[in-house]
């Protein structure tokens, strides 16, 4: 299997995810990251967009997922968006990262992160991870 790679990387968005009644009120940043792996060699060759991912797509439909639903969890929110491009794109694999730079956690931190790996033919895929990842930033609601 061909393992070609799309990515979109730090879109940005705001929006109103959390488990706390001041995130869903006041929203905050977040940041996805989204890697598309399939075989892409014959679109390559052709010059052709039908023929692969077209990625201003990709976008539009991550900003709708981001911005128009509601989630608890960024866990939720990254299955979400790794099911929508698994269902809507010539993909094999997806992984999606989605990064809360603002999570309320009573601290300093650049971010929380949640990475989801999913396959076309189903499930989680080694090395889906969700963590903090502590910085030099202030964490604040």
């Amino acid at each position: 299997m061909q393992a070609d790679r799309i990515t979109l990387k730090n879109l940005v968005f705001y929006a109103y995810h959390g488990v706390f009644a001041a995130e869903k009120e006041l929203g905050q940043r977040f940041e996805v990251d989204i890697d598309m792996y399939g075989d892409f060699q014959t679109a390559a060759r052709a010059g052709d967009i039908d023929m692969t991912v077209n990625y201003a797509d990709v976008y539009a439909l991550v900003k709708e997922v981001v911005e128009e639903r509601e989630f608890d969890l960024i866990e939720a929110l990254a299955t979400a968006i790794g099911d929508e491009v698994l269902a809507g794109y010539p993909v094999n694999r997806v992984t999606v990262r989605v990064r809360k730079p603002h999570a309320p956690l009573g601290g300093p931190a650049d971010y929380v992160e949640c990475e989801i790996s999913r396959s076309a033919s189903g499930g989680a895929q080694p090395g889906s991870a969700c963590e903090d990842d502590v910085g030099e930033g202030e964490a604040e609601l």
